[in-house]
């Protein structure tokens, strides 16, 4: 285009031609470089000409500020759907959704049996480490559920790892609550940080989850059991050893 081989840019609708108006004016400005002019179903458009780049410039940022409404629509109604807890997403292993859509426990009891030994091996010793080596002094595995197409739902059998014994741990739908926006994403980096695409990630403290429903389906441990587990757990933590105490060793 650049080169004056092209005439017209033809478009169903002009202004989806990009999703943001940085691209669309940049379009616009090589299309008044190049003496191109732009078609859609609407007319035809000179970018040379002040009232054709003015009316091209609102259809971009008419276009723009419509995904941003259609973004805003899709997250209010997630939010409305999870208050209800009838939003839908990826259980932990142990938990499956029955045919009226309800989560129940695994009908598969070897699957049942491993997630309550995690817990029941975690209640005596009281680090996660320990359930760890448990596992491996008595040759135990845990499912792993798969997600990619060729091989999603298919249960797995793997080695526990102490990453894993954590994320159970901290599952709160194994105690019977169905919580939703447990994680925060922020785009704008702090001082020291690089910048990210898809924004920083981190995990919202216990009282600041935006929706919790107890009691809400079966599960393998009480709320009162997973509240003293995650006090334990951040007991557990050894790099402030003044505000918390370490797990326990031996002696």
């Amino acid at each position: 285009m650049c080169q004056s081989l092209a005439g017209a840019v033809l478009a169903l609708e002009a202004s989806r031609l990009a999703r943001n108006n940085r691209d669309w004016h940049h379009l616009v400005d090589l299309c008044a470089l190049a003496d191109t002019v732009l078609i859609d179903d609407d007319g035809i458009y000179d970018p040379k000409l002040l009232n054709d780049r003015l009316l091209l410039g609102l259809k971009g940022t008419m276009s723009e500020a419509e995904l941003h409404w259609l973004h805003c629509r899709l997250v209010g109604g997630k939010l409305e759907k999870a208050q209800q807890g009838t939003l839908r997403f990826r259980l932990p292993v142990g938990l499956v959704y029955d045919a009226t859509g309800q989560i129940r426990l695994d009908p598969d009891e070897e699957i049942q049996h491993a997630v309550r030994q995690v817990f029941e091996v975690f209640a005596p010793t009281k680090s996660a480490l320990a359930v760890v080596k448990y596992f491996e002094e008595h040759g135990l595995t845990i499912p792993t559920r798969l997600w990619q197409r060729e091989r999603q739902g298919e249960v797995v059998w793997r080695r526990l790892r102490h990453a894993r014994v954590l994320s159970i741990l901290h599952n709160p739908f194994y105690a019977g609550a169905y919580v939703y926006g447990r994680t925060q994403t922020r785009q704008r980096p702090l001082p020291g940080e690089a910048p990210r695409i898809k924004g920083y990630t981190r995990q919202r403290k216990r009282e600041h989850w935006p929706t919790l429903l107890r009691d809400h389906h079966p599960g393998y441990i009480s709320w009162s059991q997973f509240r003293c587990y995650q006090d334990q757990l951040d007991d557990n933590r050894t790099f402030d050893p003044a505000r918390h105490r370490g797990a326990v060793r031996e002696g």
